[in-house]
């Protein structure tokens, strides 16, 4: 995982009333919790530039008026007209302890499927996974190479050294999709060969006949 610095202060009040006002000023409710205390925090909004509107997953250094915290993304609510975040939750990595987080999926590879025309539809964008934060990676890499169309690749089917997916195991993570007018070279070749051979089986019943 790559690491982010940020830092934010303290909150003197707790309450509805002293959030709004936080928000007025451009900063961000916040708490980190999973530790010996949980504390309740502000950081100004640019701050989560790097950390929640990012492609990459990433571990936190996080200073709150000199207290230092190594964190990690957890969840962030969202004003439901403007869009801006307005609490987020940090969750505190303790060595050697597990945590649970969501890492982001990277496709590569050049799929026959969509060669043929298909459609690749990502189903899930952000895998969650149980492990130790050292062997967190920024990104899942998922390799399209081997899907054609009507294939997909489940999380039963993912794989990354010590860590444990915890997605429904069926679900499917990405999938090739026909649409219209794909695939239909293909369907006019096989009913093409199909025609010949009924056409190669009549002449061999009528030489067998004549005989």
């Amino acid at each position: 995982m790559k690491k982010v610095s940020v830092s934010g202060s303290r909150r003197e009040n707790v309450g509805k009333k002293d959030a709004k006002a936080l928000r007025r000023k451009g900063l961000v409710p916040c708490v980190v919790y999973g530790g010996k205390e949980q504390i309740q925090f502000s950081m100004p909004e640019l701050s989560f530039r790097d950390i929640v509107y990012t492609p990459e997953a990433c571990l936190i250094d996080l200073d709150v008026d000199g207290k230092k915290f190594n964190v990690v993304f957890q969840d962030a609510q969202f004003h439901p007209v403007t869009d801006k975040i307005i609490h987020c939750d940090f969750l505190e990595v303790i060595p050697n302890k597990p945590i649970k987080v969501e890492i982001p999926i990277s496709v590569y590879g050049d799929s026959p499927g969509i060669i043929k025309g298909g459609k690749l539809l990502t189903k899930i964008r952000k895998l969650k996974v149980r492990g130790l934060s050292d062997d967190m990676p920024d990104k899942i890499d998922i390799d399209i190479s081997s899907l054609d169309i009507g294939d997909s690749i489940k999380v039963n089917q993912m794989n990354v050294p010590n860590l444990e997916f915890l997605d429904y195991p069926n679900s499917v993570v990405v999938m090739v999709k026909m649409v219209r007018g794909a695939g239909a070279d293909l369907l006019d070749e096989e009913e093409e060969e199909a025609e010949e051979a009924a056409a190669e089986e009549g002449e061999s019943k009528e030489e067998t006949s004549e005989e």
